[in-house]
């Protein structure tokens, strides 16, 4: 996947990435035209489909809600790279087929409107835009299928419909 960077800071919680008062509905559409613009007003309207969010440490930290990362998904957003992750938001992305990576060189070093290269096979960050290559763990076999297959849900069902065993080959 590629795309042009959007980059935040440390601690974005989930209040910014999805506002609480957008939390009536779980249309993915209606939370895709409100995401993260408590943190930035006009993001929604500058978020092409297939851009990157880039952040420091701790994205995704405040409360567990899916509504989050399902926001981010339904916006465009082909992947979150940060330093770190808050746990559930970590789990919740992974569940509902975002894909997430965790490389603090890539987090610091990557600036708002770089274009990078991901591959999450091999967890390789390329930033087309300065030529240089960072690394973050790649997901676990098992966890690349979730992604592949939209989610956990869709894994489920595809496994069930196949008869594939845990970490079958898709």
């Amino acid at each position: 996947m590629q795309g042009y960077v959007h980059k935040f800071g440390h601690n974005v919680d989930t209040d910014a990435i999805i506002p609480a008062r957008y939390l009536n509905t779980f249309d993915p559409a209606e939370l895709a035209k409100h995401v993260m613009e408590d943190a930035d007003p006009a993001f929604p309207q500058k978020l092409r489909v297939g851009d990157v969010l880039v952040a420091l440490k701790n994205f995704g930290c405040g409360s567990s809600r899916e509504h989050a990362p399902i926001a981010i998904k339904a916006a465009g957003v082909s992947c979150v790279i940060a330093h770190s992750f808050a746990r559930i938001f970590y789990r919740n992305a992974i569940n509902i087929g975002l894909p997430i990576l965790e490389s603090p060189e890539a987090a610091e070093k990557i600036t708002a409107g770089d274009q990078i290269r991901v591959d999450l096979v091999s967890g390789r960050i390329e930033n087309v835009t300065t030529g240089e290559v960072y690394l973050a763990a790649p997901f676990p076999p098992f966890m690349q299928l979730i992604i592949e297959k939209g989610g956990l849900i869709p894994y489920v069902q595809w496994r069930l419909r196949t008869g594939t065993q845990a970490g079958g080959a898709g």
